[in-house]
C-alpha cells in the first residue's frame, strides 16, 4: 500500500487526491487529505462570495473525490507547531503533498494603511464567509463611503457585497451576524480604484456584469478615464475577454443613477499614495493620477485627488507564507520545486511535493489547479516505486491521536453540514454557516470515529 498525505483540502489538494487515486498504477494507494480547519473545500467555502451559487456548487465535485473509498478527509489537523511536525508527517506517510495556498495578502506600503477602518479584502471575505478565524463582529459598516483598491475579481466581489441589500443575501449561507451588519449598513457609495486602465484590469466579464445587475445599486464610469486607455479607441483589436470588459464599461458611461440607489463608481488610473486620518481613523484616500507609459505600465502625473471614505479594503493580491519545515523563496512567495518535487539545496527532497498556489504563486482561476496538480501527481507516481520501499505505520491516525489531536473525519463534516442546515431552519433561512471554532467542533463531535 502507498500512503500519501495531502495537506490542504481546497481545489488544489482535492484535485491532487483525485489524480493520485485515478492515475496510480499502485492498487493499494490511499490518500489522507489533511486540513487545519474542520471543514473541507478551502477557498471554495471560505473565499467565494455567498451570492455566487454556481461557483460554490463546485463543492459537489470536490465532495465526490473526498467520498472516494481511497480518500479520507481529516480536518482540524495542523501541520506544524501545535500539531503534527512536518518531519513526523513524512515518517507517517510515503509522501506528503503540500497544497497550502497563499495565506496572507499583499500590502500597499503607504502611510495610513494600518488606521482603524483600513482592512485587507481577505479579512472582509473571511468575515462574510464565516471563516472561524474571523471576528464575527469585525465589520460594523457604519461608513457611508468605501474605497476598494484593486481591479480583480476579489475587488469586484467585495464591492458587490457592500452594494447588495440584506434581502438579496438572506437566501444565501452568509453568517447571521454578517447578514445583520449588512442589513443596517450605511454604505451609500463604493469606489473601486485601479492604478492602470480598463484593458489591464483582471476581473472577468461575468463578474463585471453582475455589478450592473444589482437591484439596489447603480454603476458609473468616467468616460475620460476610459478614453485615456490607448486600447479603448480600438477595442476590436483586443483579446475577446478584454474587449467584452471594455464594451460593458462603455455601456455604463453617463448612466444616471437612481436617487435611492447605492452608487458604485469604477475608477481607473488612480494610484493610492496615502490613507488620511480623520478623528483617529480612516477619513479619505489620497490618490495620484497615473497615465499610460506606452509599454503597458503607468507613470505618475503629479496630479492628486482625494476620495472621502470611512472604510478601505485593499484587494491587491495574495502572498504565500513559509510552510513550517519547508524551504521558501521570499521573492516569489513559493516553495522551490521541480515539476512539483520540493527542492532542498537544489536537489529533490524524497517524499516532499507541492501543488497549487504555494507551488506556482497566487495565479489563475479554480480550474488552473487541475493541470498544476496533474504535473505534481505525475512526478510523485514516477517516484512511487522508490517511495513504497519506506516503512510507514499502518494507521497514521493513531500517531495523530497520541499527539493529543482530535481530527474531524468525513462523518464529522457531514454532522457540521446538518447543524448548519438546522441553524438555517431555526432562523427562517436556508443553511447558514457556523462562524466559530467552538460551534464547528461541537457540531462535529457527536459523529467522530
Amino acid at each position: 500500500m502507498l500512503r500519501i498525505a495531502v495537506v490542504g483540502s481546497g481545489p488544489s489538494g482535492v484535485y491532487t487526491a483525485q489524480g493520485l487515486v485515478e492515475q496510480s498504477t499502485v492498487a493499494g494507494v490511499r490518500v489522507d487529505v489533511l486540513d487545519r480547519l474542520p471543514c473541507p473545500y478551502g477557498l471554495v467555502r471560505y473565499g467565494v462570495a455567498p451570492d455566487h451559487e454556481k461557483i460554490k456548487s463546485l463543492q459537489n465535485n470536490l465532495r465526490t473525490v473526498l467520498e472516494d473509498d481511497r480518500v479520507r478527509f481529516l480536518g482540524h489537523v495542523e501541520v506544524g507547531p501545535g500539531g503534527v511536525p512536518p518531519e513526523l508527517l513524512l515518517r507517517l506517510y510515503h509522501a506528503v503533498v503540500y497544497c497550502v495556498g497563499a495565506k496572507t495578502d499583499r500590502h500597499l506600503g503607504i502611510p495610513g494603511e494600518e488606521l482603524p477602518g483600513s482592512f485587507s479584502a481577505t479579512e472582509f471575505v473571511s468575515w462574510y464567509s464565516a471563516h472561524p478565524d474571523a471576528d464575527p463582529n469585525g465589520f460594523a459598516l457604519g461608513a457611508r463611503s468605501a474605497v476598494v483598491i484593486g481591479a480583480g475579481n476579489v475587488a469586484v466581489d467585495v464591492a458587490r457585497m457592500l452594494a447588495r441589500g440584506a434581502d438579496e443575501l438572506r437566501p444565501t449561507d452568509v453568517p447571521h451576524a454578517a447578514l445583520g451588519a449588512l442589513a443596517v449598513s450605511r454604505v451609500r457609495e463604493v469606489h473601486m480604484a485601479a492604478r492602470r486602465g480598463p484593458s489591464q484590469a483582471r476581473f472577468t466579464t461575468k463578474e463585471l456584469r453582475e455589478l450592473g445587475a444589482l437591484p439596489g445599486a447603480d454603476v458609473t464610469v468616467a468616460e475620460d478615464e476610459l478614453t485615456l486607455d490607448p486600447d479603448f479607441a480600438d477595442p476590436a483589436a483586443l483579446p475577446a475577454p478584454v474587449r467584452r470588459n471594455v464594451e460593458v464599461l462603455r455601456g455604463w458611461v453617463g448612466r444616471p443613477p437612481r436617487p435611492a440607489a447605492r452608487l458604485l463608481r469604477l475608477r481607473f488610473y488612480l494610484r493610492p499614495v496615502e490613507i488620511l486620518a480623520r478623528a483617529g481613523r480612516v477619513g479619505a484616500v489620497r490618490f495620484e493620477r497615473t497615465a499610460p507609459d506606452g509599454s503597458g505600465g503607468v507613470v505618475g502625473t503629479g496630479v492628486y485627488e482625494e476620495i472621502d471614505a470611512q472604510l478601505v479594503l485593499r484587494a491587491v493580491g495574495y502572498r504565500g507564507m513559509p510552510p513550517d519545515g519547508l524551504p521558501f523563496d521570499p521573492v516569489s512567495g513559493t516553495v522551490p520545486h521541480a515539476a512539483g518535487r520540493v527542492l532542498r539545496a537544489g536537489a529533490p527532497s524524497p517524499g516532499e511535493y507541492v501543488a497549487g498556489w504555494i507551488k506556482r504563486g497566487p495565479t489563475g482561476v479554480i480550474g488552473t489547479n487541475r493541470p498544476c496538480a496533474k504535473e505534481t501527481v505525475a512526478s510523485l507516481l514516477q517516484d512511487a516505486p522508490r517511495l513504497a520501499l519506506r516503512q510507514v505505520p499502518s494507521e497514521p491516525l493513531d500517531a495523530m491521536r497520541e499527539l493529543g489531536l482530535h481530527p474531524v473525519t468525513w462523518q464529522g463534516w457531514l454532522a457540521i453540514e446538518r447543524a448548519e442546515a438546522e441553524l438555517g431552519r431555526s432562523l427562517g433561512r436556508h443553511s447558514v454557516k457556523i462562524a466559530d471554532w467552538a460551534g464547528l467542533l461541537s457540531a462535529a463531535a457527536p459523529r467522530q470515529g
